[in-house]
């Protein structure tokens, strides 16, 4: 070949010369594409924030409205007056728990309530609660009354009580027995207590007309009235109480008488159990 028709190189790259990107070449394309895939990050951030508020907003309505339908149905169930003060307080997060039909736990309390007679501040927890109806899983709590209410508890049992002045931890109950058409004023302070139910009173000091007696003594010398001073003795109260409630414990804390109690999970679908309950005779 002669050098008249030889080939000539290209030429070099240079400013002057840009290289040309041709539309729709794979540059392009991913040039196009990596701004879209930077936006996921923030909008998957955006959506997490926006749900997250969404079940914070629905957890503090449903802790808003959930107090206000509670006491509505414990007002119903045990016919207390409408106007009845009762605080409410579920605990845990609430959302799993109405989606599964069921609180774990429950709190009710209130300063004074009537039940079956018996006026006392009442502080409830309750557990299993069921949102659709049924028996409760369990509930235990206390009634704190004042001496008042615990001389109108004793005055249905034969002890000879016409009043009762609480100092803790004993109770100290005044009356008077008859001897030969005579009213003599004995007064007996006991220790209170619980057992299988029953109220337990145990004598730690007596008094007769006025005189403070030998426990150890009396017994003996006054035959059956002395051993019904002097001994531990068990009292009924549970047709004082609702027949749902078992009592479990007894104290004298700040001049009133704390009673623990064991509530039966049924006492809210058994009406018979929120009437009050009997004493064997």
């Amino acid at each position: 070949m002669s050098d008249d028709n030889r080939t000539l190189p290209y030429p070099e790259p240079s400013a002057e010369q840009p290289t040309l990107v041709i539309p729709g070449s794979q540059e392009d394309r991913t040039a196009a594409a990596t701004p879209r895939r930077r936006r996921w990050p923030w909008v998957l951030l955006i959506v997490v924030v926006v749900l997250a508020v969404l079940v914070v907003a629905a957890e503090l309505i449903a802790r808003a409205v959930l107090p206000g339908i509670v006491r509505s149905v414990v007002i119903e169930q045990l016919d207390l007056p409408a106007d009845q003060e009762l605080d409410v307080e579920a605990s845990g997060l609430l959302l799993p728990q109405l989606i599964g039909g069921r609180l774990d736990s429950l709190h009710l309390s209130t300063d004074a309530v009537t039940l079956e007679g018996i006026t006392g501040a009442v502080d409830v927890t309750a557990t299993g609660v069921p949102l659709r109806g049924g028996d409760l899983g369990g509930a235990d709590g206390t009634i704190r009354i004042d001496q008042d209410q615990f001389t109108a508890l004793l005055s249905g049992t034969d002890l000879p009580v016409q009043s009762v002045a609480l100092e803790a931890p004993n109770a100290t109950l005044s009356g008077s027995f008859d001897v030969l058409g005579t009213a003599v004023p004995v007064s007996v302070t006991l220790t209170p207590g619980a057992v299988e139910g029953d109220l337990e009173l145990t004598p730690v000091a007596a008094s007769v007309g006025g005189i403070d007696i030998d426990l150890n003594r009396v017994g003996s010398s006054l035959g059956s009235l002395g051993e019904g001073i002097t001994e531990p003795r068990r009292v009924c109260i549970a047709d004082q109480l609702p027949a749902g409630l078992t009592l479990t414990g007894l104290e004298i804390v700040d001049g009133a008488a704390v009673i623990d109690v064991d509530v039966d999970g049924a006492i809210v679908t058994d009406e018979s159990l929120q009437d009050k309950g009997t004493c064997p005779r």
